[in-house]
């Protein structure tokens, strides 16, 4: 695998001062030499001997100051510019400035399909290249966010789930990014994809029993930081031969698929109705208990059992009844 070498360029403002020299005396040797060999057209004067080595020297130093100018180089904060002379990587230029390389430096790693100015629309859609682009050497090193989109897949318990991640990345090493994948947009896309089928793959949507052990395993929707943590702990080993880190990654999006999702709503419902009963219940237990006992002990009413069954009974009707109550009124004897 390739590992990134950071290089220091020369100062691209001393070469530029050479080069504007360069043109200056270019500009000068020809005017001069077309003006001596023009004086063969003039009668009585003869052209110097010098007029013709002096056009051809002009001419040199014309092509030398065009090949100067190919070297400059203009780094952006947040860019890194990769050095490559005739197939060989010499090393990467990380700090921001104006600077003069070697004009044979290739400005493109042969063909391919990368596109370094990719968006998250382009990402879904590549931009097609003719066959003599290529992958550019002047690599982005600002993190970028990467907005996955909806995938269906079966959680640990077999369910089928739907789930999106958002992952926010950056190219930390530009030797591995550029060498060591074909395209490492299109690489960070697909393992983005992979990581979060694994992911999903090895927890369940939800707690699906109400004992202890279940309830306390870790759940897609439950244990969220959790879950966080182990995408991206999976993302970070899988995009690291691309020379990327992962700063952040989140879920976007996480329910049921279609075919199941209103079976399971139809059970959180059940869940929800029946611990509004035990609710209920448990306080309609204690105000009965509490309704018996200060009717007993400040000698209101003397209760046997049979009396305390059907006064408990009727408060319970009462208490956990979903309509209104209706009360009647007895004006006989109890019994």
């Amino acid at each position: 695998m390739s590992t990134e070498k950071t290089i220091q360029a020369k100062s691209g403002w001393a070469m530029l001062a050479v080069n504007v020299l360069m043109y200056v005396v270019t500009a000068v040797g020809l005017i001069r030499s077309i003006q001596l060999l023009a004086m063969d057209n003039i009668p009585g004067l003869e052209t110097p001997a010098f007029a013709g080595p002096m056009a051809l020297a002009s001419f040199v130093l014309l092509f030398l100051s065009l090949l100067v100018s190919a070297g400059f180089v203009a780094i952006q904060p947040g860019e890194a510019k990769v050095c490559l002379l005739f197939g060989t990587y010499v090393g990467t230029i990380r700090e921001s400035g104006f600077y003069w390389a070697n004009p044979f430096y290739s400005r493109t790693l042969g063909p391919g399909s990368q596109d370094e100015d990719t968006s998250e629309v382009d990402a879904k859609q590549p931009k097609v290249k003719g066959p003599s682009e290529g992958i550019p050497t002047k690599i982005s090193l600002r993190a970028r966010t990467h907005n996955g989109e909806r995938i269906k897949v079966n959680d640990k318990q077999g369910n089928p789930i739907e789930i999106a991640t958002v992952v926010v990345w950056r190219v930390t090493d530009t030797a591995k990014a550029l060498f060591d994948v074909d395209n490492y947009v299109s690489y960070v896309s697909m393992q983005t994809e992979t990581a979060l089928r694994h992911v999903a793959s090895i927890y369940a949507y939800d707690h699906m029993e109400d004992d202890d052990a279940s309830n306390t395993s870790i759940t897609l929707r439950s244990n969220v930081e959790e879950v966080y943590a182990s995408l991206r702990e999976e993302l970070g080993r899988r995009l690291a031969p691309a020379g990327v880190e992962v700063d952040d990654a989140r879920l976007t999006h996480l329910a049921y698929a279609p075919e199941i999702a209103p079976a399971m709503l139809r059970r959180q419902q059940a869940e929800a109705i029946i611990a509004a009963r035990k609710k209920i219940v448990e306080g309609a237990v204690s105000m009965v208990d509490m309704a018996l006992s200060e009717l007993s002990n400040g000698g209101i009413v003397d209760f046997d059992e049979d009396r305390k069954a059907t006064m408990a009974s009727n408060l319970m009707v009462v208490l956990c009844g979903e309509s209104e109550a209706q009360p009647v009124l007895n004006t006989g004897s109890l019994y």
